[in-house]
């Protein structure tokens, strides 16, 4: 089953870059959205038919080079689990706004594709080669969308994302070897090496695998100081690029510190826990004090992820501290991690294509050029209003559920850098605010076309369809919590009971 969700779309976009060059768009555009749908429905039924608390299942364990103790292994549990059904999610609403996608629709439709089944790879791959396999692959995918389909200076934002997080990528691939060499028998399976922990008795070795696994991480995720290509990539991207970036590429980051480096380096993830609990913390007020400064909409919303990424960060460095009384509180700060990260890719995938929307009226992303939008477009104006009041955190939404956990569970092991956290929240919610007010209220500006007033409708059919289950998901997920909270909780004490040893 999960061999099938992942191969499903890079199959359908094989077979679209074999039909003839006059095979009409709305075709081309529709096999993507069936795909993405079909991709989706397979994950529901993973969903349905996976036993809470079971730990890993659907999984399929072949040899594939043997001799490099490499293996075609893959499965999911409770921190994979909601991820996979998120990407399936974010590709199928980005489907539907491309509809009326216009420029080189085939090879914009089959990247996409492929795009979708290295982010489904990534989140079931149960071995470090697998998992490096499409972690890399998701970056070649992402920087053809962005070169090829985004604004003016998106060739120069496209080899900057490259660069960086292909170095990132070589880090990684350098921890992974040097835990294949550590282990007895040699393996890249994450199973066995969680079993077998053989970095427990070598400190200085699993600081060293730490680092390069950190920092391959980190600029996925992204942190401070390894962002800086972020700004630029989310600026010059398509909206749906955007949407995918932030929405699923960026939590392959977050996903690895969780899968990868908390239970295969729990020694060295212990003794310098403190290190991601600065740098998260660090993310969380740089990014929201330079986002408060941005004079762009999306520009503004990348800084953003970087302040709601460093929350992540935080809270999985405070799940490291040791003693039995804040057993309760680290468990409670694993759970809010991943629950942030379906929060904030629901959430900040809405916000994107809102984004694009505003661009595609008005050509300009800068929040001067608007105002008064909100008698224009009231529609608009509202599910604009919804998604800002929900990445304030606010309660009925998904991100209040995940930022009251995180900082729950943070704050016992914690308490300075999550107090000093809580300073983010204010600088989000007036950055946000602000942007609101600019943009939608006051008497009604609009930039100019040449010759002429610019016209701006309100939201068309297919851009509501695309974004209203966004965020009607975020307050499903903000009101009922529960099933949800019932896939991860087992899957983070199982994280925190490997990082123990």
């Amino acid at each position: 089953m999960l061999t099938a969700i992942v191969l499903l779309p890079t199959a359908v976009a094989a077979l679209l870059l074999c039909l003839p060059h006059s095979t009409p768009r709305l075709v081309l555009l529709g096999a993507w959205a069936g795909a993405s749908a079909t991709v989706l429905a397979l994950t529901l039924a993973v969903w349905a038919g996976y036993g809470t608390g079971e730990g890993i299942q659907y999984e399929t364990n072949v040899r594939w080079i043997p001799s490099a103790g490499i293996g075609y292994h893959i499965g999911v549990d409770g921190l994979s689990l909601p991820l996979l059904a998120l990407t399936g999610v974010l590709f199928l609403a980005c489907a539907v706004y491309a509809l009326r996608q216009t420029h080189r629709v085939r090879e914009f439709v089959a990247l996409f594709l492929f795009l979708e089944s290295t982010c489904l790879g990534l989140f079931v791959a149960l071995d470090l080669i697998l998992f490096f396999v499409f972690f890399d692959l998701s970056i070649v995918a992402m920087y053809f969308i962005i070169a090829g389909w985004g604004h003016a200076g998106a060739s120069r934002a496209a080899m900057k994302f490259f660069l960086y997080t292909f170095t990132g990528s070589l880090a990684l691939l350098l921890g992974f070897i040097g835990l294949y060499l550590a282990a007895a028998p040699h393996t890249f399976d994450m199973v066995e090496l969680a079993r077998q922990n053989p970095l427990a008795e070598r400190s200085l070795y699993g600081a060293l695998v730490l680092l390069a696994v950190g920092v391959g991480l980190a600029v996925k995720t992204p942190t401070v100081p390894f962002h800086t290509w972020l700004p630029p990539a989310h600026t010059e991207a398509p909206a749906e690029g955007s949407a995918i970036l932030a929405g699923v590429l960026l939590k392959m980051g977050t996903y690895g510190f969780l899968r990868i480096a908390m239970p295969l380096l729990p020694g060295a993830w212990r003794s310098y826990a403190l290190v991601f609990v600065v740098v998260g913390l660090i993310s969380v007020l740089y990014g929201a004090l330079v986002a408060l400064a941005q004079t762009q909409f999306k520009r503004m919303i990348a800084y953003t992820s970087v302040n709601h990424m460093g929350y992540i960060v935080l809270a999985i460095g405070a799940a490291a501290t040791a003693g039995t009384d804040t057993a309760d509180a680290r468990r409670l700060a694993v759970t809010g991690a991943t629950y942030q990260m379906v929060s904030h890719g629901l959430l900040t995938g809405a916000l994107f294509l809102l984004a694009g929307v505003l661009y595609e009226r008005g050509r300009t992303y800068d929040m001067d050029a608007y105002s008064g939008v909100a008698a224009r477009a009231p529609l608009f104006a509202a599910l604009m209003g919804v998604a800002v009041f929900a990445s304030l955190g606010l309660p009925g939404f998904s991100g209040f559920i995940a930022e009251f956990q995180i900082l729950a569970g943070s704050l016992g092991p914690r308490p300075v850098a999550t107090g000093l956290a809580v300073l983010g929240i204010l600088i989000t919610a007036a950055l946000l605010l602000r942007a609101l007010q600019r943009m939608f209220m006051g008497p009604l500006r609009l930039p100019e076309a040449p010759g002429a007033a610019r016209p701006f409708p309100d939201l068309r059919v297919h851009e509501g369809v695309a974004i209203v289950p966004l965020l009607v998901l975020a307050v499903v997920l903000g009101l009922t919590p529960r099933f949800l909270l019932d896939i991860i909780e087992p899957a983070s004490r199982g994280v925190l009971e490997l990082l123990a040893r």
